[in-house]
């Protein structure tokens, strides 16, 4: 299927603050991530993966922090993670939608039913 309309796609409420809907082809992920939990007080807790990843801001505006390094972000802003690089956001604004786009894809997002 090469079309995926946002009322036909299947959204995973994964928390009372964060849902995501994914795309996948065999080597690309896109995940739209929406997260209600802003402002928060402090950042996410910093993880790592193995992909590379590459995210665009479409709504809202955050805290992006990877490495040591802080960087201020809104609507329209792009980021990157080279694999295995730790990194993490903080909303600031009350609703935040990132695009982010995964390569390999990521195994642990997809149901495994």
């Amino acid at each position: 299927m090469p079309v995926y309309l946002e009322s036909q796609t299947r959204t995973e409420k994964l928390s009372p603050v964060f849902e995501r809907r994914i795309v996948n082809l065999e080597k690309i992920m896109t995940v739209v991530c929406d997260f209600f939990n802003g402002p928060a007080p402090e950042p996410d807790k910093p993880h790592s993966h193995p992909h590379e990843q590459i995210t665009y801001v479409a709504e809202g505006e955050l805290y992006f922090f990877i490495g040591d390094e802080k960087h201020h972000l809104t609507k329209g802003d792009l980021f990157t993670v080279p694999p295995g690089v730790p990194h993490c956001i903080q909303n600031i604004s009350g609703f935040v939608r990132l695009i982010d786009n995964f390569s390999p894809i990521r195994e642990d997002f997809l149901n495994k039913s």
